[in-house]
C-alpha cells in the first residue's frame, strides 16, 4: 500500500511492502507532483482540453500570453505577465509617429494586482487638418491583437498640444473592435501632437 509524503501533499509514494512495480511507482509520483507543480501549456484552449477538473491551487504558465495562471475560487486567475514586449501600432493615414518627440505609438499587455491591463506609450503627430475636421479620428490602420482588446468601451484623456487647439486634452475610445478613436477635434481644436504615456486601461 502506498504511503503519503511527509508535507501533507497527499502524494502517494511507493512503500518496500508494496509488490515491485517502477512504471506504476513512478506513475504514482508523476500524478502527485505534476498537479502540484507550474504545467506548461501552449494557451488556454490547450490548458483546458488537457486539465478537465482543475482544482484550486493548480498553477499554469501560457506560454502564447506569458501569463503565470493559478486556479482560486474555481476560476484561473492571472498572478503575472512576463517581460511583454512593446509593439508599435500601425497608423492611418495623415498620422505620424514621434509626436513632440515622445516616442513611438506602442503598447504592451500588463498585470497589475491580477487584472490584465493595456499599457501605452509615445505620441503622434498630424500635420495638418481640414478647415472642418470630423468630431473624431481612428487613428491604427489594424485593430489590436484580440488578447489586448477590452472586454467593453474603455474611455480616457490624452494630452494635446495648446498650438492650434483651444483645448490640451482629448477623449481616446479603446473600442472592443480593437480600434483606437479620438474624440473632440473642431475648427478651433486641430492639435500637431497627442500623447498616450502612462495611459493603461484594464482589460
Amino acid at each position: 500500500m502506498t504511503t503519503k509524503d511527509a508535507y501533507g501533499q497527499s502524494i502517494d509514494l511507493w512503500a518496500l511492502t508494496d509488490a515491485p512495480d517502477i512504471p506504476g511507482a513512478i506513475a504514482a509520483l508523476a500524478a502527485g507532483v505534476i498537479p502540484r507543480g507550474v504545467m506548461r501549456f501552449a494557451s488556454a484552449s490547450t490548458r483546458g482540453a488537457t486539465i478537465t477538473s482543475p482544482v484550486d491551487g493548480m498553477l499554469t504558465y501560457l506560454q502564447d500570453v506569458k501569463r503565470l495562471d493559478a486556479r482560486i475560487g474555481g476560476a484561473w486567475v492571472a498572478l503575472s505577465v512576463g517581460a511583454s514586449s512593446w509593439t508599435t501600432i500601425s497608423l492611418a493615414s495623415g498620422f505620424g509617429q514621434n509626436g513632440n518627440s515622445n516616442g513611438t505609438l506602442q503598447y504592451r499587455l500588463l498585470n497589475i494586482a491580477g487584472e490584465e491591463s493595456l499599457q501605452f506609450r509615445g505620441a503622434i503627430t498630424r500635420s495638418s487638418y481640414p478647415s472642418s475636421p470630423p468630431a473624431s479620428y481612428v487613428i491604427n490602420s489594424t485593430a489590436l491583437p484580440t488578447a489586448v482588446r477590452p472586454q467593453t468601451l474603455r474611455t480616457v484623456l490624452i494630452p494635446c498640444s495648446d498650438v492650434s487647439s483651444d483645448r490640451i486634452a482629448l477623449k481616446l475610445d479603446i473600442q472592443t473592435d480593437g480600434y483606437l478613436e479620438i474624440f473632440g477635434f473642431s475648427s478651433s481644436a486641430k492639435p500637431p501632437w497627442l500623447g498616450f504615456n502612462g495611459v493603461t486601461v484594464s482589460l
